[in-house]
């Protein structure tokens, strides 16, 4: 038998096969862990620390970290850590490596994970890392492909001033059993916005995130405070957030507690709920086919916010086949709702109730400046019928821009009837909680057969024509109103009036009874010209003349705005005999929110000596029968009764001369 020839390159061979299988049974990967840390400490300039290291060398190797903690900032005061992770195992793609194709890592585990998200009162967290450009010889463009994620246990603690949150997220995924797919769970407890929070999230597995076959499914719960928000349905393409189907649903007490979890800007309101479609399309998310109640009016329209600029921007299309005016009042710094309104909470009525009893009839609450801040707005809204037998307005259309804090509205208008009354606003910010205002007011035509409606007792016809500027700086507005200037002019030509109305301005007893019984029911209306000045908050009467076909009435005084107070006296004279006629002045005075009306006591004195006898044996109507005087003044246009006016003495102050 011949032996073979063993050659020199053999035992080499042979020598490395020994030591690769020696090594493989006696390294130790803990060797590698300073570099590694070093390493990791200087990309997420954090301290690293790692317990053990481990590496199974397999077709698709598998890379174990023991007790991994990633320290806050060397500089953020809070105890830390910021995350602690009993194992880590990052499953690699050899072969796809080799062949030149991007990192793919088939499964990524985490056993115990917990995170300590902390922010600082002065803007500072933990959370956010200094990450830079691809590493030198990185391949551009090349990115790992993950594909499933398996958490165990969990935990992620939050904290933060700003938004007044304290919050625990439970975190952990569920493989494929019983026809379920693998998913994600994370349960949230805690508070947010100084509110109670708890939710539960449901979602695909993260390696159905990049299957597009197959939508992603998602199912959000979350009630923080009386806020509650359910969003269930499918996204094809997560990752790029396209091919929406999702159907949110959200309620609360008000809207103003959606701000702190959406970041929009949003007034206070009475209870609300609202559905719509969620999409998202042209780095906008839009909510369409929105529809629901906002205290007593229903609303619908669709919602599309661009948040990838300096303030998110938002274009709302809103419209209400009905709308209460009161449930907007939070707007213009007022409470929002009624008492009446379904669903107020104890706290809603109660600030309803101090709102009624206060004495102030303007909104007093400072306008939240940053509020309005928070983004650019583009609103349209249009409401076709306004709700309360009281309020004389028919529709409201509003187109309003906010733009960096600035406002404008251009115009809100109301429907009178055939008429209109708009308003172009104009706001902008002074200081940092003062706001400068310019509010200019149209009167079209307005109808008044539509405004005495709104009184259940008086009726008339005509139009009434005019306009209004005002403009002031303040916090709010009452204190807008309490500095401002400007002007109010309205005339009307034409048209009648209900004579109950006149009669009793002038203390017309005996006329106003017949009124009230149908004799006569009207009164023509042949001129009204009224003209205010505003100065500083004070509303003072240059002229207000009313010439009708039974008497003509007069106006003097002032509406102090910055406190709410009026001194004012409407003076009638009649134009024809009449039966318990009385032309004393009527004195209206007091607080504006309640008024006192009452005839001038000087005068009344002196005309009504004759009927205070009387007062004993009969009613204080039926002790102003006697009293018997013919009226004065001829019926005269606009013109003429304005000449007229500044021409004719007080006949009060003409009779005590003439004693």
């Amino acid at each position: 038998m011949t032996s073979r020839r063993i050659r020199p390159w053999h035992y080499t061979v042979g020598a490395l096969v020994v030591v690769i299988v020696v090594l493989v049974f006696v390294w130790n990967w803990d060797w590698f862990i300073p570099p590694i840390e070093r390493i990791a400490s200087a990309r997420l300039g954090r301290p690293v620390h790692i317990a053990h290291l481990h590496l199974r060398i397999a077709r698709n190797p598998v890379l174990e970290v023991d007790g991994l903690v990633i320290d806050d900032p060397p500089d953020f005061p809070a105890p830390g850590p910021f995350a602690r992770i009993a194992r880590l195992a990052v499953m690699l793609d050899g072969p796809a490596y080799l062949h030149g194709q991007a990192l793919v890592v088939p499964s990524i585990e985490l056993d115990r994970p917990e995170v300590n998200a902390t922010a600082l009162p002065d803007g500072r967290n933990n959370w956010t890392f200094p990450f830079g450009g691809a590493p030198a010889g990185g391949k551009p463009g090349s990115s790992a492909r993950i594909g499933d994620l398996v958490i165990t246990d969990g935990h992620v603690h939050a904290i933060d001033p700003k938004v007044k949150a304290d919050f625990h997220l439970d975190i952990a995924t569920q493989p494929a059993a019983e026809g379920q797919p693998a998913r994600i769970v994370v349960d949230a407890h805690g508070t947010y916005n100084n509110q109670p929070i708890t939710g539960r999230f449901i979602g695909g597995a993260l390696l159905t995130l990049r299957d597009k076959a197959n939508p992603y499914p998602v199912d959000l719960v979350l009630a923080n405070g009386a806020t509650h928000v359910v969003l269930r349905g499918t996204v094809q393409d997560p990752l790029a957030f396209a091919g929406t189907s999702l159907k949110v649903e959200v309620s609360g007490q008000t809207l103003a507690d959606l701000t702190p979890l959406t970041g929009l800007p949003a007034p206070p309101t009475p209870p609300y709920r609202l559905a719509g479609d969620v999409n998202y399309a042209d780095r906008r998310i839009r909510l369409d086919h929105l529809a629901g109640r906002l205290g007593r009016s229903d609303l619908d329209g669709s919602i599309a916010v661009d948040p990838g600029t300096v303030r998110p921007q938002v274009d709302a299309v809103l419209h209400s086949h009905q709308v209460d005016l009161a449930d907007f009042g939070g707007v213009l710094g007022g409470v929002p709702g009624r008492a009446t309104t379904a669903g107020e909470s104890p706290q809603q009525r109660a600030e309803l109730a101090r709102a009624a009893a206060s004495p102030w009839l303007i909104p007093r609450s400072p306008l939240d400046l940053p509020r309005l801040k928070y983004a650019d707005v583009s609103l349209r809204y249009r409401g076709d019928h306004i709700l309360g037998r009281s309020v004389p307005l028919d529709d409201v259309v509003a187109d309003a821009t906010i733009r960096d804090g600035a406002i404008r509205a251009h115009p809100i208008s109301f429907g009178v009837g055939r008429g209109r009354i708009e308003a172009d606003i104009a706001a902008d910010a002074t200081g940092p909680h003062l706001i400068h205002t310019r509010t200019d007011i149209a009167f079209r035509q307005v109808d008044l057969a539509r405004l005495m409606s709104a009184t259940h007792t008086f009726t008339g016809a005509g139009r009434i024509g005019g306009h209004a500027v005002v403009e002031g700086t303040g916090d709010s507005i009452g204190g807008i109103l309490g500095a401002g200037n400007g002007e109010l002019k309205l005339f009307m030509t034409g048209g009648d009036l209900s004579a109950l109305l006149v009669d009793l301005s002038g203390l017309e007893f005996g006329n106003a009874l017949l009124s009230a019984l149908g004799v006569p029911k009207k009164t023509e209306v042949r001129c009204l010209v009224a003209d205010f000045a505003l100065r500083q908050g004070i509303l003072g009467t240059r002229t207000l003349l009313l010439d009708t076909g039974e008497a003509n009435v007069t106006g003097k005084g002032d509406i102090n705005l910055r406190d709410e107070m009026i001194d004012y006296q409407l003076r009638t004279q009649a134009k024809h005999f009449t039966i318990g006629s009385l032309p004393a002045p009527i004195d209206i005075t007091g607080h504006l929110k309640h008024p006192s009306v009452a005839p001038d006591a000087k005068e009344l004195a002196v005309r009504g000596g004759l009927a205070a006898g009387l007062g004993v044996l009969l009613t204080p109507l039926a002790a102003l029968l006697p009293t018997i005087q013919l009226g004065l003044g001829e019926n005269n246009d606009c013109g003429a009764l304005i000449r007229s006016a500044q021409r004719t003495p007080n006949p009060a102050e003409s009779q005590n001369e003439t004693r």
